[in-house]
């Protein structure tokens, strides 16, 4: 099927209500979605226009055979569009014969109506307005080149690269052949809005995705280091995965989850381009895939963008014509599957971090959803407080809503979104904490182990590793974070097992982490005055001694947020010391 009678098809679709534009457009056989996605819309945004010419110039009556969405696609080609591509064949041909006369009518529209361009023809609500506000915004595929590679392409196809923007200002102000780097994320391009790039050489070979800002957030915020396990829930059509393989550098693996089987299948054509070769993908249901699976043992990331209402879509009124807000059956029966997806994703035993990403606007899908998830889930997983300087945050709905972001044309100059970030809070339990049951506030005591695993996750994660699985029916003597001195390396161990037990098995843990019994430097954490002894005793069975430097009472400093390290002779709250010259809570040696 050629592109036109592919536009015409999904219009007549869209118009007896068979699914929505861009699902139609998903569904189709047509090999560039893009360009099939962009006329339709364009076609369907002039729709009164196209039919007030085609029957004042008495198209059907001439052409009997010609279909009437056909027609108003190849017209909208022939006077509004760039003319009929690839030659146009037996269209072209037969658009010829009524050329003058519907070009004609075009005219006698506009004198009627007393306007000179083509978009004033248009309705109050389908003139550009918040849609074509919005910059182009182009991220460099750094699987395959280097933004400073791809800017002076551009600037060899004399375009004026401006630098990197300092503030929304500056991104409203483009025009011409002017394009900035983000503020924020430093791959992504940004061009003055309807740039169309469709056709560039550098978007056709994979170098360049075409992706609006706010949907690069999700994978961003996300970051996981290259050799991460990584999950994408819901991943269909690939813009996001592509950009989680391109943060991991082809290093690691990316499980990536849909069940439309044409979605997933345009998806793979997608990632191929783009150079995608650590990514499986699985025609499967999210909800369908066991958390217990060894597959995903590894899987300490999960980026879950659901099915949503797509009300913060920018092409929205084209989309669902006239539908206006989601009806409240709608949203109940969306946000009721968004909350067992986020509930589902987050009980993988490894699970670290977890995105949660909507391109809807309304509270029921985003603030209800997160909240809800918060509270099946008390003191296990958070809210992270990502991007302070962020513009639009959360709703006021619960505590903590303000680590959430929203976006917005008005406020953010990007498409309608919603992003939340869950990370882990303490140690994992295997009790499934997502079955709809509310959990208690936790007690202090309980809120200072809370405060020391986390202490644990955020050392673990700096050198490598991840801390263990503690289950509640078992004895936690506490953790032990260790430096080898010959292998220049630290190493995470939670002190758990059966109970009771002996001393000596907790020794063959650790000793089961040294390359040698020499040079090591031990730090316990989690330690309770009633273990200290039981800790002297394992000392004892590792080193000989039961020599210990410093207090359990002690709080263990941590390493800080952005990753510096305190020298060997800094002790300041926020630091995680590495090598000798620093006592921490208690130092075996």
């Amino acid at each position: 099927m050629g592109l036109y009678a592919a536009a015409a098809a999904v219009l007549a679709g869209v118009e007896s209500r068979q699914g929505s534009l861009k699902g139609l457009v998903y569904s189709s056989n047509f090999q560039n979605l893009k360009q099939l996605y962009a006329l339709v819309c364009e076609t369907q945004r002039y729709s009164a226009v196209l039919d007030a010419v085609i029957a004042s110039a008495g198209l059907l009556r001439a052409e009997k055979k010609l279909r009437p969405h056909l027609a108003k696609v190849l017209v909208y080609e022939l006077l509004l569009g760039k003319g009929f591509r690839g030659g146009g064949g037996r269209w072209k041909a037969l658009l010829g014969r009524h050329q003058a006369r519907l070009k004609a009518e075009l005219a006698r529209l506009k004198v009627h109506r007393g306007v000179s361009r083509n978009e004033d023809l248009l309705q109050e609500s389908s003139r550009p307005g918040q849609a074509y506000q919005v910059p182009r915004f182009v991220r460099v595929n750094t699987l395959k080149t280097r933004p400073e590679d791809a800017i002076d392409y551009f600037k060899r196809q004399g375009f004026s690269y401006q630098g990197r923007a300092s503030s929304l200002e500056d991104l409203r102000a483009l025009k011409g052949q002017h394009f900035l780097l983000d503020p924020l994320l430093p791959e992504l391009l940004v061009f003055p809005a309807q740039t169309d790039l469709h056709e560039h050489p550098l978007y056709r070979a994979g170098h360049l995705i075409l992706q609006d800002k706010a949907s690069c957030l999700p994978a961003m915020l996300l970051s996981p280091p290259p050799g991460s396990h990584v999950i994408d829930a819901c991943a269909a059509p690939g813009n996001k995965t592509s950009y989680i393989a391109a943060l991991l550098k082809n290093q690691g693996k990316i499980f990536a989850f849909d069940q439309d089987a044409k979605r997933l299948a345009a998806m793979a054509t997608l990632v191929a381009r783009a150079g995608v070769s650590c990514c499986e993908l699985a025609e499967k249901d999210f909800l369908t895939v066991s958390p217990s699976d060894q597959r995903y043992s590894q899987v300490q990331y999960i980026l879950l963008d659901p099915s949503c209402s797509g009300s913060g879509m920018l092409s929205r009124q084209l989309e669902e014509h006239g539908e206006g807000t989601p009806s409240k059956e709608r949203l109940q029966a969306l946000a009721g599957f968004q909350q067992r997806a986020l509930c589902h994703a987050l009980r993988f035993p490894s699970l670290q971090r977890l995105v949660y990403s909507t391109c809807s606007l309304c509270q029921e899908e985003n603030e209800d959803v997160v909240q809800e998830a918060l509270q099946h889930n008390s003191g296990t997983f958070r809210l992270a407080p990502v991007l302070p300087t962020w513009p639009h945050r959360g709703l006021s709905t619960f505590p903590g809503s303000e680590h959430c972001l929203r976006a917005s044309p008005e406020t953010t100059l990007t498409g309608g979104f919603f992003i939340a970030v869950f990370e882990r809070a303490e140690v994992p339990s295997p009790t499934d904490r997502c079955n709809g049951s509310r959990t208690s506030q936790p007690s202090p005591k309980e809120k200072e182990k809370t405060q020391s695993s986390s202490w644990c996750q955020h050392a673990a994660k700096h050198i490598g590793t991840e801390c263990p699985t503690a289950s509640r029916t078992m004895l936690t003597v506490g953790t032990l974070l260790f430096w080898e001195g010959k292998m220049m390396s630290w190493h995470s161990v939670s002190l758990t097992g059966p109970s009771p037990t002996s001393h000596e098995f907790f020794a063959s843990q650790i000793k089961g982490k040294l390359t040698s019994m020499t040079d090591h430097s031990f730090i316990f954490n989690d330690i309770s005055k009633n273990n200290l002894t039981f800790i002297l005793k394992i000392s004892a069975t590792l080193t000989g001694t039961q020599s210990v430097v410093g207090s359990p009472s002690l709080p263990v400093p941590v390493q800080r947020e952005h990753g510096q390290m305190c020298s060997h002779t800094e002790a300041t709250p926020g630091c995680l010391r590495r090598g000798p010259g620093y006592r921490p809570a208690v130092e075996l040696r």
